[in-house]
């Protein structure tokens, strides 16, 4: 049946009701997210925080509390240390944000849709949210040799700089995001002029150079509607710093440069920021053109009025261009550069002006400052720490280039008409995080040992694996506010965007972790679940994450200390499957000989908790996704699942690499798995959540299938690797679909973790009411693996609207929110997991047309 989106419509056109202007932009694509730079969202949520859990989950985790509370105050009042989860200290929600700029793992530089600079991630994997005042675009016009109009394009109105003109009228500006691409159409009141400001950052799938780069290209497209000529100028000002109190640290320093090579210069300010940890040199860069005239400011303080540098470009709609470099600031000081690029535009014309943002900090070092790394991009720019000339004039000189790459590769999706407008957004959009998810890709250093010390011969990886010494180690965090690197049961969802897009960084990432299964920690520390001390990392189980930015991750794994990790289950299943099914997407046959051995080990380790020989795993405790707070005993839908999926990829890998024997034992393990799941499990409409009898044993969880969902993304579950009876997957499916999804919320949320099978949401834990964004787009692929095209679309539809239109969580997409008043972990990795819809419908367009080819190919027959 045809679902009702009339929804979906309203509120996607709400974003734009108070935009006054017919003006529509220049070159802005139709499909994207838009919003009026006057919207306001209605909705203001907040954070999750302990005050949050309920009286009767209280009782239950007093003991965690009180451990928690003692280790955060340790952490924050002694060391002076950022806790890895804040629970008293979450980010408030700011309903700004926009794309952020900058390539993958050079640090980003976040734009909220209202143009200001926002968001800052330079130092690895540490954020902070200042938005820094100064740091703008002002347009002046000027006809006949007179300014006739010059503007701040904000529409803020602070106290400081109040020598500048603030205040642009919002109703008439609106912001367009595409990532990595996004556009801001001004239309200047009275002036019959139409500014475009299109922002491009360099994030191309399969490219591991230029999607490295710490780069972002503005380009101005100025439509001149009068029937006059008109001078513009366009000037772009920073501030040498990024917010923070070291701006203010003292000896930072600017000076101009000029640059020409290849028949090409380009020209601007250097803004050198000197701390005594990771130092970096900002840039803002023009091209220069025959018919633009490019002038700069090296040099001014952004307090006070600061109407000097207003009234310098007021006069002429140039800047003074004074030469030599400013002197470095005294301390309590800080320092701001601008740049201006001016050409005429013809009555009824157009034209460009085109300014780059670049910034440079090629060596880092972690919060434990023992070891330094080196960005991925020094490979191409070096590592002295002066490549922002080159940088800027790589990118002002390349972008046509990326820009034609970004629409080659979006095209087939956009042009799509069986796909709609908002998947379209969900999908390019919800991207911002592999580059915004406190990112580093570091080169390989040659004394580095990846293998956790056991050599290929015995089972082990090299030390430096092929793919990681080409394409560098790659990390990226659960979330901005869950600061652990590459944490793994969630990289299991988000994991489809990278083996899509960047797969040989998807594969980097896995020889990591196979290299830490077979390492050991035995350090003993006391994990705050359960007050137990146990080992850090135990052997031949896959770690929670790689570490934290603010220790020395890859050195120290596991970060996360709240669960001893070595009791989940699905951590070990979650990397078996993910190697098939990497193996599946990329035919790395030599990937496939170096994991076998290390799958065996976790498989066997794992084997353990088949405690009744049944061959299926029980879980005793907690297990992950299985939610915080909920126990489970017996054997679960969710991890059963991924066991029986993980053997059946286990028979397949045996059948690959020709070892019969452990084929004929994964398989037995399978069928006598696959009878017992079922026995205990299937109630006739859905799996149970687990199979212990108690109170909530028997709500619908709805991840209950996503063991099958990975068979499907790898091309079993079918034939002789199969573990789920198709009816009963699609009749789960459907349960899940009528109650979680259509039952909550009026069926435009998105589906909750857990309902019960009355229809109203399982309250029983933290997080068995919230709805996890990347695990309804991965349940939404699983539908769309199984036929149920419209329902899965309605089902992510929810999610999306949600956060992109309702709550105003552009690009900081969280982890989880309830259906009334909070949500949880801003900006976070899970939603990735939309790509694995992608990944989907083009499984399904291949049936489609070997289907239609097997009709054609019957009828000639006939």
């Amino acid at each position: 049946a045809k679902m009702n989106t009339d929804w979906g419509e309203k509120s996607t056109a709400d974003l734009m009701s108070r935009y006054v202007s017919k003006e529509m932009g220049y070159g802005v694509p139709q499909e994207g997210w838009r919003i009026c730079l006057a919207h306001e969202f209605k909705e203001k949520r907040k954070p999750f925080q302990a005050k949050d859990v309920s009286l009767s989950n209280i009782w239950d985790h007093v003991g965690l509390g009180i451990r928690y509370l003692k280790w955060w105050y340790k952490k924050t009042q002694v060391e002076k240390k950022a806790p890895f989860i804040d629970m008293f200290g979450a980010q408030p929600l700011r309903q700004i944000y926009g794309a952020p700029l900058g390539g993958i793992g050079g640090g980003t530089i976040t734009r909220g849709w209202r143009g200001e600079f926002c968001r800052w991630q330079l130092n690895p994997g540490m954020y902070h949210y200042k938005t820094v005042t100064a740091n703008q675009f002002t347009v002046c016009l000027r006809r006949g040799g007179q300014t006739v109009y010059q503007q701040v394009l904000s529409v803020e109105r602070p106290p400081t700089l109040q020598g500048w003109n603030w205040g642009y009228c919002g109703e008439y500006a609106f912001y367009h995001a595409l990532y990595p691409r996004a556009w801001t159409v001004y239309h200047l009141p009275g002036q019959n002029v139409t500014l475009t400001c299109r922002q491009i950052s360099p994030i191309i799938p399969h490219d591991y150079q230029d999607s490295s780069l710490p780069v972002a290209v503005f380009v101005w497209d100025i439509e001149n509607k009068n029937d006059y000529d008109l001078d513009v100028s366009i000037m772009f000002t920073m501030v040498n710093g990024s917010g923070q109190k070291d701006d203010k640290s003292g000896g930072h320093w600017n000076e101009p440069f000029h640059l020409e090579k290849e028949g090409e210069a380009v020209s601007g300010v250097l803004l050198h920021h000197c701390p005594p940890l990771n130092p970096y040199t900002l840039c803002i860069a023009a091209r220069e053109q025959p018919d633009r005239e490019v002038s700069h400011q090296t040099a001014f303080s952004p307090k006070g009025t600061c109407s000097s540098l207003w009234s310098d470009l007021i006069t002429d709609g140039r800047l003074d261009s004074p030469t030599g470099s400013s002197p470095p600031t005294p301390r309590g000081d800080k320092v701001a550069a601008a740049l201006a690029v001016s050409c005429s535009v013809s009555a009824q014309g157009h034209n460009s002006l085109e300014f780059c943002l670049a910034w440079d900090m090629p060596k880092i070092t972690f919060g434990s400052r023992e070891r330094e790394h080196i960005r991925r991009y020094t490979r191409y720019f070096g590592t002295k720490g002066d490549a922002s000339p080159s940088l800027s004039h790589y990118a002002l000189t390349h972008y046509r280039q990326w820009e034609k790459s970004i629409e080659e590769w979006q095209r087939p999706i956009l042009q799509d008409k069986s796909l709609p407008s908002w998947y379209k957004s969900a999908l390019f959009n919800e991207l911002y995080f592999v580059a915004d998810g406190g990112t580093v890709w570091t080169e390989l250093s040659e004394d580095a040992d990846v293998s956790g010390g056991m050599r290929s011969e015995d089972g082990g990886l090299p030390a430096q694996p092929a793919v990681i010494k080409e394409y560098g180690r790659f990390a990226y965090l659960e979330g901005q506010e869950y600061r652990m690197y590459n944490t793994y049961d969630v990289h299991f969802y988000a994991s489809f965007a990278l083996i899509m897009l960047w797969p040989k960084l998807a594969l980097s990432l896995q020889y990591d972790i196979a290299g830490s299964v077979v390492q050991q920690d035995p350090t003993e520390r006391l994990h705050l679940m359960s007050g137990r001390c146990s080992p850090v990392k135990a052997k031949n189980v896959v770690p929670h994450d790689i570490g934290d930015p603010d220790d020395e991750p890859w050195q120290r794994v596991n970060a996360y200390l709240i669960h001893d990790t070595a009791d989940w289950k699905d951590l070990n299943l979650k990397f078996v499957l993910q190697v098939y099914r990497d193996f599946h997407l990329t035919k790395d046959s030599q990937y496939l000989q170096d994991m076998w051995p290390i799958c065996q080990a976790v498989m066997e380790s794992e084997i353990k908790f088949d405690l009744d020989g049944d061959g299926l795993i029980e879980n005793s405790g907690y297990a992950d996704q299985t939610y915080d707070g909920w126990t489970v005993t017996g054997p679960s839908a969710y991890c059963g699942g991924l066991w029986l999926a993980s053997l059946c990829v286990m028979c397949k890998m045996a059948r690959l690499v020709e070892n019969e024997e452990k084929y004929k034992y994964y398989r037995d393990l399978l069928d006598r798995g696959s009878a017992a799941f079922d026995q205990l499990l299937w109630n006739g409409k859905y799996y149970n959540y687990d199979s212990s009898g108690r109170d909530f044993s028997n709500s619908v969880m709805s991840d209950q299938c996503a063991g099958h969902w990975f068979l499907k993304a790898s091309e079993l579950g079918e034939g002789d690797y199969q573990a789920f009876p198709k009816e009963k997957i699609q009749t789960a499916l459907k349960t899940v679909f009528d109650l979680n999804v259509m039952s909550f919320a009026g069926g435009h949320m998105g589906a909750v973790n857990g309902m019960r099978p009355e229809g109203v949401p399982d309250r029983s834990s933290v997080q068995s009411d919230e709805v996890w964004i990347g695990v309804v787009y991965g349940l939404a692929a699983t539908m769309i693996h199984e036929g149920m095209w419209e329902e899965g679309m309605r089902t992510a539809e929810g999610c999306y609207r949600t956060v992109w239109e309702r709550l105003g969580m552009a690009f900081q997409t969280p982890e989880a929110y309830c259906e009334k008043g909070i949500y949880r972990s801003l900006a976070y990795m899970r939603p990735l997991s939309i790509w694995a819809m992608q990944l989907a419908l083009n499984a399904s367009q291949k049936v489609i047309s070997s289907e239609n080819g097997l009709q054609t190919h019957l009828q000639l027959l006939m």
